[in-house]
């Protein structure tokens, strides 16, 4: 998530409820400071993916729209790291 109004905009054209704990997390924040609001993405998306990992969840599939990094940190934080 590295967009939240975008996020908004989407769940509201298929009537996905966001909830109330997510919209505090950006509540708040200036609009030209991408890198916070970066920041607290990358951190949903990995308490997530521990818990979903937690859970037996084995496989995620990963919508990076060219943005590769937060892919790469969850898999590292997972423990899986590049054979090369």
């Amino acid at each position: 998530m590295t967009n939240y109004q975008t996020l908004v905009r989407f769940a509201g054209f298929t009537d996905v409820h966001v909830p109330g704990w997510l919209h505090k997390m950006f509540d708040g924040l200036d609009a030209d400071d991408q890198a916070t609001r970066n920041l607290i993405g990358a951190n949903i998306a990995m308490d997530q993916v521990k818990v979903l990992a937690k859970e037996g969840v084995k496989h995620f599939h990963f919508y990076t729209l060219n943005r590769s990094e937060l892919s790469y940190a969850i898999c590292h934080m997972l423990g899986l790291r590049s054979s090369t």
